[in-house]
């Protein structure tokens, strides 16, 4: 398929092919989602906890005889059973990790990457570059553009002028090549790809 290149001045800049294979897919559900679900876990900080019984300050003493008082045995007043005791199976320190194959996680990226064209979200610019690392020209532009919330995918090396005049624009994020994932493509509403990044991405999934 082809789509239009255009330049950061809302200029036409030509045409690109685009692989069928990559941004001509049906874009499936269950499998973005499920590589959301990877990518998110990945992040969760795991550091909740509840004490165990070793862990609680209280007395070690047995809180009363083994035998002749009718009630149940007891061996310390920290158990589960004691209000202030531990908490039984409660949460521990841990990763929330877990591994994803990476056919299934290419697959998934081809799928995130359709669902954009298909959308009609996708933009593929001539270059992601500025004359200086100046916010507001560049704020301007990405006005003009309508780019409220705008994920920017560039080749494998980025453009300095351009990441020190973008970082302060609300809603505008850049990545290169090698850091493209479903997760953030999908969470902004336009996926800005220069046309260095398609070649990259098209040799990273074919």
């Amino acid at each position: 398929m082809k789509l239009p290149v255009i330049s950061l001045d809302n200029a036409a800049a030509g045409e690109i092919e685009l692989s069928d294979a990559i941004f001509g897919l049906e874009p499936r559900g269950d499998l973005l989602a499920r590589i959301v679900d990877w990518q998110r876990a990945k992040t969760h900080r795991g550091t909740h906890k509840t004490k165990v019984v070793w862990e609680i300050s209280g007395t070690t003493r047995k809180p009363y005889k083994q035998k002749g008082t009718g009630q149940a045995r007891a061996g310390s007043l920290r158990s589960a059973l004691h209000r202030g005791g531990q908490t039984t199976f409660g949460p521990v320190v841990r990763s929330h990790a877990y591994d994803l194959t990476k056919k299934v996680r290419k697959l998934a990226l081809k799928h995130a990457l359709s669902a954009k064209q298909r959308q009609g979200k996708l933009v593929v610019l001539e270059a992601a570059t500025a004359a200086a690392p100046k916010t507001k020209p560049l704020a301007e532009k990405v006005a003009a553009l309508g780019w409220r919330s705008a994920l920017v995918i560039d080749g494998p090396q980025l453009d300095r002028n351009f990441v020190l005049a973008a970082r302060n624009i609300p809603g505008l994020d850049l990545l290169p090549q090698q850091g493209a994932n479903a997760y953030d493509m999908l969470r902004h509403e336009v996926l800005v790809l220069t046309r260095s990044a398609v070649k990259a991405l098209e040799e990273r999934l074919k």
